[in-house]
This record gives structure tokens, sequence and C-alpha cells, in this order.
């Protein structure tokens, strides 16, 4: 298979799986190494982009999938008639926050960093399957330990979580501002969308 046909093979394959799929999977259907298959992955990604389709390749630890270019999706929720997602709360970003940096994390620790019930929080993110159970802490009770999940990475654009952004030293006055300012900024940026 020349490099054309490993490019288009690769999107045939990512468009009718409507998920993401492992790296190592794609290669063995493709039968190819991982170098050749991230040569193809990189020029499938780069036409996709440079052409202002419809759709985009994102990578996401070791999956790919075809997602929705942003700048469509409007039309793509208005088309199918599906309801805006609704922005998450406050409190759910805070939870959020802290499973993502810290996981993975028992429900207890996430309450015992907000300093309040975190039951319903917990629930809704793992419906909206941003958070997963991913096992059980050996401690009494054997409470289940949490972990942000791939649609997490999904949505928020990351490939994985080495892309976080640093968590600012909230110790000091200047941190705490910034971080103030960074929430602001971001719940600004989301209201426009």
């Amino acid at each position: 298979m020349n490099e054309k046909e490993l490019t288009g093979a690769l999107e045939a394959i990512l468009f009718a799986a409507g998920d993401s799929m492992e790296e190592e999977r794609l290669c063995a259907v493709l039968g190819v190494d991982t170098e050749t298959f991230r040569a193809a992955a990189g020029r499938l990604e780069e036409e996709l982009r440079d052409r202002s389709r419809g759709v985009r390749l994102v990578q996401m630890e070791n999956r790919w999938q075809l997602v929705t270019a942003p700048e469509w999706s409007e039309l793509v929720v208005r088309a199918l008639e599906k309801r805006r997602t609704a922005r998450l709360s406050p409190a759910a970003m805070e939870v959020l926050s802290i499973v993502a940096y810290y996981q993975p994390v028992t429900r207890s620790y996430i309450e015992k960093v907000r300093g309040v019930d975190s039951s319903y929080t917990v629930s809704f993110l793992t419906e909206r399957g941003l958070i997963a159970p991913c096992g059980k802490l050996e401690a009494p009770g054997r409470p289940t330990l949490f972990a942000t999940t791939e649609e997490f990475l999904r949505v928020m654009g990351i490939r994985d979580l080495s892309q976080l952004p640093p968590l600012p030293d909230i110790a000091e006055d200047e941190s705490r501002a910034a971080l103030r300012m960074a929430i602001e900024e971001k719940q600004e940026s989301d209201g426009e969308e």
C-alpha cells in the first residue's frame, strides 16, 4: 500500500468506526509499524486541517478518532436536532479538576479537598462519561477510585493529561489572582461558544 492509499484507508476505517480506535489495532489492521502509521496519521491530520474540511483527526493518548471540526459543530447540532450540551457548573468543574490532577481519587478525597458533599457531582460527571470508576482503594470499606476518561480528553481537546496546564502555587496571592483570572477567562470563552 502506498502513502496515499494508507492515508485513505486510515480515514475510511476511522470514519466507519465512528469512535476512537487504539493505535496498536490500527497498525495491525493496516499492516504497518508505528512509525509508518504515525506518518500516515500526520498526513491525514494535515490534509483535513489544510482543506478546511468538516472533520479533524485527533489523538487521545494511544487512540485516534475523526471528530467534527469545531467551526462546524453548531451546524451539526442543529442538523441533528440535538440540544446543546449543558455547561458544567462551577462545582462540576472543581470536581473534574480534582480528579484530573490527582487521579485516581476517592469521593471522600474530593469532599475533603472541596469541603462539601460531592456525591451528586461525582454521579453527574460519571453519567456524562467525563470520569469513571477505575478500581477500589485497598483500605477499609474499599472505596471506589475515580479517574478521567477518554471523553474527558476529547472534550478538553487534549491528547493526554500531560497537556493539562500546571497548577499554580495558590499559597501566593499572585498565583491566586492568576488562577481566578484564568477561571474567569475560561468561563467567558465558554459563554461565547
